[in-house]
């Protein structure tokens, strides 16, 4: 009898810090509004984060090469058409469902991911983050406890 390995989903484990904005301010703006505030370099990706093929989410990155970090922000909430056919009076108009990258924190407007090897003061971010204009408030997430850990894995 032939030994059968399997690999699962958890064979690969990326660690990361993910904090939740609250704003509503445009991707753009709070992309600017963080550059301004964290003296950071956020860009808009070249590509969007293509999730399947009709939902795409734009990403703004930064590689912070001094302290050996990787930020991404990227928006929680999208619009995503729907292709079935519908009859009726309002037949030939679009229809959108809301996409949302992390479905635990349905009201969370942008999240900042941040990958590293070392050691981040949370506290000193969010309270920095908390003190942004426009910025409603923000918060740490444990990522070990989200259920949709794998749409955060890009």
């Amino acid at each position: 009898m032939v030994a059968v390995h399997k690999i699962t989903n958890d064979f690969y484990e990326d660690s990361f810090d993910l904090v939740a904005l609250h704003s509503s301010l445009e991707d753009y703006a709070i992309a600017y509004a963080l550059n301004l505030h964290l003296k950071s370099n956020f860009k808009r990706s070249h590509k969007d984060l293509d999730l399947t093929g009709h939902i795409t989410v734009p990403i703004f990155e930064w590689k912070d090469d001094i302290n050996d970090r990787y930020w991404t922000l990227f928006t929680n909430n999208g619009l995503v058409e729907d292709t079935m056919t519908r009859k009726g009076l309002f037949k030939d108009e679009p229809s959108f469902t809301t996409f949302h990258m992390v479905p635990e924190h349905r009201d969370v407007d942008y999240f900042l991911k941040i990958e590293q090897d070392g050691f981040i003061n949370m506290e000193n971010l969010v309270k920095t983050l908390q003190n942004i204009p426009k910025i409603i408030t923000a918060y740490a997430i444990e990522t070990d406890k989200l259920k949709s850990k794998n749409n955060l894995i890009f």
